[in-house]
């Protein structure tokens, strides 16, 4: 059966930082089950509205957020529902002490970086770690260092990170941040993989050719504020893409995918 409850829900909400408001989203709803991207130049708000989200910051008084119909929620619990990816993510696994593959995946259960005397953790918990593992082609690496582990790999320990819980969606912000094309490549056709296991996803980005072919919706900040929200192909057009980032854009379909070209007198710069 359907979830009831949307998977985002947000009214009258307004971020402020030093005196000045820089999100200002007065209704949005994100279905359970909806794969959506966010998409906006750099300093339109994806940022702020993935803190939010995540309960790292929190609205001006009046604004109501809620995440699978809950307006509060223990950021331990939350994390059984939504799992959270970053690129940032990466660099507090890579630190020392050195940690394990499966320890990594192990102490999300924890929310810590690594396991402890004091944690009880179970045969269940490292079965569900090995698993999502293997669902992410990640398995290989148990035995590894996260530190040893190139920027592809590692990005791929945190998604079987997230998905040991069996979270209902997924937030992936700017996921592919550093990894080269190839590994780009591989990254997205496991992301394809998970989306078809039923996980929602819910991608923050600047870059057209990350949006999956399971993303059916588009939702466009700028400046703080929604400026367009609709479906994929109404809104992936070089008009549309024009006016969000302020650059001449030529929009190429590719199959189930877009590319972005900026138009420069004289031809288009690939």
């Amino acid at each position: 059966m359907a979830d009831e409850h949307p998977l985002l829900a947000l009214s009258d909400v307004k971020v402020i930082a030093d005196e000045t408001c820089i999100l200002d989203l007065p209704a949005l709803s994100i279905a359970a089950g909806e794969n959506t991207a966010i998409l906006g130049a750099n300093g339109s708000g994806k940022s702020t509205l993935v803190k939010l989200i995540a309960r790292q910051l929190y609205p001006a008084w009046g604004a109501e957020v809620r995440i699978f119909g809950q307006d509060s929620w223990n950021v331990f619990e939350l994390r059984r529902h939504l799992g959270i990816i970053s690129s940032t993510m990466q660099l507090d696994f890579d630190a020392e002490p050195p940690l394990e593959v499966l320890d990594c995946v192990v102490s999300g259960f924890f929310a810590s970086r690594g396991l402890w005397a004091h944690q009880q953790y179970t045969g269940a918990m490292i079965d569900a770690s090995r698993a999502a593992l293997a669902e992410v082609a990640a398995d290989h690496l148990i035995g590894r260092s996260m530190a040893s582990l190139s920027t592809g790999e590692a990005r791929r320990v945190l998604i079987a990170r997230a998905l040991a819980h069996r979270p209902r969606a997924l937030l992936l912000d700017e996921p592919c941040a550093g990894l080269d094309p190839a590994a780009r490549h591989h990254f997205l056709d496991m992301l394809r993989g998970v989306a078809a296991g039923g996980t929602t996803l819910l991608l923050i980005t600047h870059h057209i050719e990350e949006i999956l072919p399971e993303i059916d919706r588009i939702v466009m900040l700028r400046g703080g504020k929604l400026a367009r929200d609709g479906a994929k192909a109404d809104l992936l057009t070089g008009e549309a893409l024009t006016q969000l980032f302020d650059l001449p854009i030529a929009v190429r379909p590719s199959g189930e995918w877009y590319h972005a070209d900026i138009e420069h007198e004289g031809g288009i710069r690939r």
